[in-house]
Formats: C-alpha cells, structure tokens, sequence
C-alpha cells in the first residue's frame, strides 16, 4: 500500500488532503478540541485566542470547507458544531497505513530473525590458516633481491 491509496477515488484523497490542510494549523486543532466538548458560537470560540474576529472566523471557513465543522442555526445565533464524519475518514486512513507498516515491520523482523538462524547454523568454512598469506602490500620480486 502506497500513501496514496490507488484504489480511493479521487475525491476522498482530495478530501483528505483538505482535512490535513486544516489540520496542520494549531489554532484550528484548537478550535476542533474545543468542538469536541459542544458546540459554540464564533465569539466564544474566539475567546481563548488573541486574535480579530475576522482572524477566528477565517479559520472556522477553513475548517468548514474542510468538512471538519458545520454551521448550525438556532434562531439568529449559527453555533459551530464538530462534524465528526472527515475526522473519521482521515483516522481510517491514518489507521490503514499504520497497519500496513506494521505488516512490512513484522515481515522484516521474520527475515532478520531466519537470516540470524540460517547465519549461526552454518558449518563452520575449510581452516585455511595453513595456507601461505598473501600480502597485497609486499612485491614477490622485491624478495629476489
């Protein structure tokens, strides 16, 4: 298996892509783990940040485009609320390759492990120490001298 699963269709690598994207800023992981806890409106998301309203609500576009929240309407008030599903796609995703690697990791450690046997298994090679050395560095003519 490839980073790239060849057998995902193009718009959920794209969809991942967009949910990493998101992902990739702290603040917006910020505002998602605030999320998690319920839902909140543009002003009480920003209010642990020490940036502009526009600034928080630039961020909460991303993460809505990304598919990470959605907006919801309650009278005039329209509360951020985690959208759960890309989140999951993306820990599939995350999970599959993780599982892949761990396949690759074991299959390693099996042929390390029967190469070490098959190594200390081996007879011994023919003594050859009664065999004149060969010196590469010493010239045989020069000892005709």
């Amino acid at each position: 298996m490839s980073t790239t699963d060849d057998t995902a269709p193009a718009h959920d690598i794209d969809e991942l892509s967009d949910t990493f994207a998101a992902l990739a800023n702290p603040t917006r992981r910020a505002i998602l783990a605030r999320l998690a806890a319920g839902e909140a409106t543009v002003n009480e998301l920003a209010e642990p940040f020490e940036m502009t309203l526009p600034a928080i609500s630039k961020h909460i576009g991303v993460l809505e485009r990304a598919g990470l929240i959605d907006r919801r309407r309650r009278g005039t008030a329209r509360p951020c609320v985690l959208a759960r599903q890309r989140l999951r796609a993306a820990r599939a995703w995350a999970e599959a390759l993780e599982l892949e690697w761990e396949a690759r990791l074991d299959r390693l450690g099996d042929r390390l492990a029967s190469a070490e046997r098959v190594s200390s298994d081996a007879e011994p090679s023919a003594d050859t120490s009664s065999e004149p050395s060969h010196n590469p560095t010493s010239n045989p003519e020069s000892d005709l001298s």
